[in-house]
């Protein structure tokens, strides 16, 4: 049990113990809901908006974010189903190693112009949702092929996306790794330390050494990539792809990553806290239909838990900022 706090901060307990709430509620109105098919559901729906939830959590923690995700997902995905249109014999590996350098260098352009062109990356990623959403679907339409499906891929990709080993999905074991070497890094190497540095205190940071803007376009890179290789999955999934593959997800995954405990004014959370946000969001998603919830009530979830949960950190801020002002009056008196 002392483990198991250690591992987790009091926001992830609690987003486990939503987690656990969610489950037991919705088994009782539906009992194959916590069936082995249905938690193996569970956990594939969850892993594209865990891996893109990694990548936000690098970006938010220090102080910077990307809207444009959503639109680098559906560009990578579109650019799977156009490689196996030109050779449905591709390998799955060069598709996987294609999305991800798209997605990296989509990264790097927003990481360009925040880290050294110094435009705050909310304007940047804004732009950049639109201008990326727009080469896709001019791609559609230069190609003239506006919806790939299952039959012009490879039946290797595609077993690959639904694939499993000891009952695990392949996409759940990746966003597994992404997330142990995401949790190790921020932790044990000095680059992800300074990503803290960095957020809890800009200046600081500067004043200290730290190459901010390197550890920030890195983190773009990263987070771009991360999003890149979810694009590709989400074809290997899904088998059917079109230029609007991606539309909205920005808000699922800022909701996840800000649910998670990481704090959108940066400087503290853990990639832990935000893939289990994602998977508590992903959770509420597919137990509303059971519970007879509306489907156009789902959006809302996500704002609504987005809302709540910086509402939260903004009520620690103000409650941590008080007793440290206290604090110092004792000692000055």
């Amino acid at each position: 049990m002392n483990r198991l706090q250690s591992l987790l901060s009091g926001r992830e307990l609690s987003i486990v113990g939503a987690l656990v709430a969610v489950v037991a509620v919705t088994t009782v109105v539906n009992p194959s809901f916590l069936n082995a098919q249905g938690v193996h559901d569970l956990f594939l729906n969850a892993s594209i908006i865990a891996l893109l939830a990694i990548g936000q959590t690098l970006l938010v923690i220090t102080r910077n974010i990307d809207l444009s995700v959503g639109s680098v997902m559906g560009l990578t995905a579109y650019l799977s189903g156009q490689l196996f249109i030109a050779d449905q014999e591709t390998p799955t590996v060069l598709v996987m190693l294609a999305g991800v350098a798209l997605g990296a260098a989509c990264g790097a352009f927003n990481g360009a112009l925040v880290a050294i062109a110094k435009v705050p990356a909310l304007v940047v990623t804004l732009g950049t949702l639109y201008v990326f959403r727009g080469i896709d679907y001019g791609w559609a339409s230069a190609t003239g092929v506006h919806q790939i499906n299952a039959a012009q891929m490879s039946p290797d990709f595609l077993a690959f996306g639904s694939g499993s080993i000891l009952g695990i999905p392949h996409l759940s074991l990746i966003a597994l790794v992404a997330l142990v070497i995401a949790g190790y890094a921020l932790h044990n190497w000095r680059s992800g330390r300074d990503l803290y540095a960095i957020g809890s205190n800009p200046d600081a940071a500067r004043l200290a050494g730290i190459p901010a803007g390197r550890r920030v376009f890195t983190a773009f890179v990263v987070s771009g990539a991360l999003v890149g290789l979810a694009g590709v999955l989400h074809a290997s999934y899904f088998g059917t792809i079109n230029a609007s593959v991606g539309t909205g997800k920005e808000l699922a995954v800022v909701a996840a990553v800000v649910v998670g405990g990481v704090a959108i004014f940066g400087g503290s959370g853990t990639v832990l806290g935000a893939v289990l946000g994602a998977l508590l969001l992903t959770t509420i998603t597919s137990a509303l239909p059971i519970l007879g919830v509306p489907a156009f009530w789902q959006r809302a979830v996500d704002g609504a838990a987005l809302l709540l949960a910086i509402s939260l950190d903004r009520a620690v801020q103000l409650r941590l900022a008080e007793r440290l002002r206290k604090e110092r009056s004792v000692r000055r008196a």
